[in-house]
């Protein structure tokens, strides 16, 4: 799909640069002229809204750093210094902590739409992959910048967290004590947490870039799951798919600028302006609400080392799903089965969520653990048998077709063979 450039250089400059450096026929060839299906819905804009978000946490990041000092007795002190002394500080503080739930409300309806369209499977495993590679460096930089304000939440959340690596065989105590920089959490911590929560989104960066590279490689995949046969499949990406991005960009704008505006702190934790004390231990410790599924999953394991590998192991499955799905039809629209345990899986992780904020004891732990069953089972269990058992409705001839049946509402011939090319 990639490489259906059309520019040709006009002015002496622009054919010397594009002899020497083609830098403009890239991006035209891949943000411009690229061919596009022509049936995306909006559920396709998060990828350009994630890429905004990206980019407006590290514009933010970078400046708040110019006045955070990393240091255990001057970081708390440090951030009510910009919230009070710099100049638009308390504003860029709430943009970034907003902006690092925004990012994740993207990432998780990125994500949720890629399992539902099938985008995970051939030829795009590996930009299924890379995405899930985002997904985890994503995880640990949100992490390491809730412990750089070094409040009561931000450092037992760093106990606890770090504290799981020591259930590792042979080598947990000693990436426990590499974390740390001694034999608690402390100064060097935290030196550590800010060092790696600064070079981490610009690795984030680097694979979004590769991950873009991969699916202009192949192609964008689209709701029918069919791929584009004919040039009537697809459309230019500008400037249809560049008004439409940008339109769905700045309704989620507004979304973003009502929390950081309104309620900044609605999704954080009011521990977390207490100044960090390691003599007091808050009465339940709790992490960022986006992590909190992944927790429920952690604490329904009763033992410690089972609960880190289940915890770990609800993302690395995802690496693995491309194999998992043996169904050739890649579009949830026209598998009926499927459709329902989507939604069923879909109300699993929400209940995983809201159980990771609970207290983890009595029926809360019952229910953790059923639905982590669940989790799993979707796909190891009921994701490879939907493969065999379900019968898929039939697909359009092309991608042209299904969008002038759902234009027109006028039947149009279809076929039952499932496109797996």
């Amino acid at each position: 799909m990639a490489g259906h450039n059309v520019y040709v250089p006009q002015s002496a400059p622009a054919k010397w640069l594009e002899s020497r450096l083609p830098v403009i026929s890239l991006v035209r060839g891949s943000f411009v002229d690229f061919p596009t299906p022509k049936n995306l819905n909006y559920w396709w804009t998060f990828g350009g809204i994630l890429f905004m978000v990206l980019i407006a946490q590290i514009l933010t990041g970078v400046v708040l750093v110019m006045h955070y000092t990393p240091s255990t007795g001057a970081a708390f002190d440090s951030v009510e210094h910009i919230m009070r002394d710099v100049n638009f500080g308390w504003m860029l503080r709430y943009l970034h902590s907003n902006g690092a739930s925004m990012f994740f409300i993207a990432v998780y309806i990125h994500i949720f739409r890629g399992l539902y369209y099938g985008s995970y499977k051939a030829p795009r495993e590996i930009s299924w992959i890379l995405g899930v590679i985002i997904f985890l460096i994503m995880m640990g930089t949100a992490f390491m910048g809730y412990v750089l304000p070094w409040g009561q939440m931000s450092f037992w959340g760093a106990t606890v967290i770090t504290n799981l690596f020591s259930a590792i065989p042979l080598v947990g105590e000693a990436i426990k004590t590499w974390l740390w920089g001694g034999f608690a959490v402390d100064n060097p911590t935290l030196n550590r947490f800010f060092s790696l929560h600064y070079l981490l989104p610009f690795m984030i960066f680097g694979v979004v870039l590769l991950h873009v590279w991969a699916f202009h490689t192949t192609g964008n995949n689209n709701p029918t799951g069919v791929q584009p046969k004919t040039k009537q499949d697809t459309i230019p990406f500008h400037p249809y798919y560049t008004m439409k991005d940008l339109f769905a960009m700045v309704v989620f704008l507004i979304l973003f600028a009502w929390f950081a505006f309104y309620v900044p702190n609605y999704m954080g934790h009011p521990d977390n302006y207490i100044e960090a004390n390691p003599l007091v231990t808050p009465a339940h410790i709790v992490p960022e609400w986006y992590f909190l599924p992944f927790y429920a999953i952690l604490r329904a394991v009763p033992d410690k080392l089972g609960g880190v590998v289940a915890m770990f192991g609800a993302i690395a499955i995802l690496f693995v799903l491309p194999w998992l799905d043996t169904s050739k039809v890649r579009s949830g629209t026209y598998r009926p089965l499927f459709k329902q345990f989507f939604w069923i899986f879909a109300l699993d992780c929400i209940a995983l969520g809201y159980l990771g904020a609970m207290p983890a004891e009595g029926t809360y732990v019952i229910l953790a653990r059923i639905f982590t069953i669940y989790y799993f089972a979707h796909f190891l269990v009921i994701l490879p048998l939907l493969g065999f058992l379900e019968k898929p409705r039939p697909l359009p001839a092309s991608i042209s077709e299904a969008v002038l049946k759902g234009g027109s509402g006028k039947p149009a011939a279809a076929t039952a063979a499932p496109d797996t090319k």
